[in-house]
């Protein structure tokens, strides 16, 4: 067997996790701080009247462009194997060097937009470029990464989606001001994060004779995985869709939350400060959790606890919405969401079904992640304005993570 489709038995060394981690770190950054201030911020400036709304608006078409572009981007990847000099290329890595740049590119375009059209136009763009990013950057565990490391390599792999928007938070509040220039330096970090890991790490080329065919009928269709025949892929996929669905539900409307709910003074500065402690309570759980979880051998108990956590988090918001009790709930659901990472993460790529699609089937769960983009904002702003406001949203928060977590247990192949 090829050794681009071969179980990884090699551990990973410090600079490859270092590289990847900085390639995600990218990645994240360019999701988050527009979703989290810069998109905001210029929609209440176009349209103050109906932010909310068109904020929703302009966030679920960039998911739904998410939704189609990861798992079309990563079966994609499966299947090519580009030639430079007469040399068969990797599989991913091409991927993820042009999805950074096209997505810094994308970002740029948005700094210039001044009508909630361009912005949404913008916006899908940038979803579309950094989901194939994702999608390849995603597919690098399980290509190169043997099981017993797994959930230690994916605690530090997920450090970053916390980390980024902490990252690019600072970079548009404290070194350049303007939303224009926000995006700007968000693309330029971007590029200097992602492109180092796909210059100096390896990536294994498919032998022609392993190339499935191109086609693009039976490429469509075979995003379709049968839960029947793969039923611990269908679980895996039902718990991340509600944890990510609650973790939407929970952090979509944040700023407007300090703002209209806790009546903050300073909401951007609040929310930078949730950030920090959400980070900080993530990096203490994730990659303990993460070799925990290799050392026992063990998955499943894991998410359990962290579903547990999170939803203590979104209770405490929803019955006590003030500062302090923000400022304990993001130190929780930061801790249950680094320990949730790392540990699913690592429980997703061993029920994946087959080595040749592992790119496109981690695609299709990442559309557990960005589907809940999409219904986010649509179940998120009627509670806002018309089903109880912020308390009814965080208790939908709760219910819903709970089960999510709770769903793992029918997950049999994986203790």
């Amino acid at each position: 067997m090829p050794a681009a489709l071969a179980e990884p038995t090699v551990r990973v060394g410090r600079g490859w996790i270092a590289g990847i981690f900085a390639a995600n770190l990218g990645v994240w950054m360019a999701f988050f701080t527009p979703i989290q201030i810069l998109l905001p911020e210029q929609i209440s400036r176009i349209d103050p009247t109906r932010k909310e709304t068109m904020f929703g608006l302009v966030t679920g078409l960039g998911a739904l462009a998410a939704v189609l572009a990861n798992p079309l981007a990563g079966a994609l990847s499966d299947r090519t194997c580009p030639r430079l000099f007469g040399r068969d290329l990797g599989r991913r890595h091409v991927w993820t060097a042009g999805g950074a740049v096209l997505g810094a590119l994308a970002l740029a375009l948005l700094a210039g937009q001044h009508t909630i059209a361009g912005v949404a136009v913008a916006w899908v763009a940038a979803q579309i470029c950094f989901n194939a990013m994702l999608a390849t950057l995603t597919a690098a565990i399980p290509d190169r990464v043997p099981v017993v490391q797994r959930g230690g390599v994916s605690g530090w792999v997920g450090i970053p989606q916390a980390l980024g928007l902490v990252v690019g938070a600072v970079l548009v509040t404290a070194v350049v001001r303007g939303t224009g220039a926000g995006y700007l330096a968000v693309a330029l970090g971007v590029l200097a994060l992602a492109l180092p890991f796909t210059l100096v790490t390896a990536d294994d080329p498919l032998p022609r004779e392993h190339r499935p065919p191109r086609d693009w009928r039976r490429l469509v269709t075979g995003l379709w995985i049968d839960p029947r025949r793969h039923p611990d892929f269908a679980w895996a996929w039902g718990t991340r869709f509600l944890v990510q669905m609650g973790n939407a539900l929970g952090t979509l409307y944040l700023l407007y939350f300090l703002t209209d709910g806790v009546r903050l003074a300073d909401p951007q500065g609040g929310l930078l400060m949730l950030i920090l402690l959400y980070t900080a309570g993530m990096m203490a759980t994730a990659v303990v959790a993460g070799r925990l979880s290799d050392a026992s051998g063990r998955r499943k108990v894991y998410v359990i606890v962290s579903g547990l956590v999170m939803a203590v988090a979104a209770v405490l918001l929803a019955v006590w919405p003030v500062w302090p009790a923000a400022v304990v709930a993001a130190l929780l659901l930061g801790a249950g969401y680094g320990v949730y990472l790392a540990v699913d993460a690592a429980l997703i790529t061993q029920v994946l079904p087959r080595a040749t699609d592992r790119a496109k089937d981690l695609g299709v769960i990442n559309i557990a992640n960005s589907a809940p983009q999409v219904l986010g904002p649509a179940l998120s702003a009627p509670i806002v304005v018309h089903l109880g406001g912020y308390p009814t949203l965080y208790a939908a928060t709760a219910v819903v993570t709970l089960l999510g977590s709770a769903l793992v247990v029918k997950i049999r192949s994986v203790p």
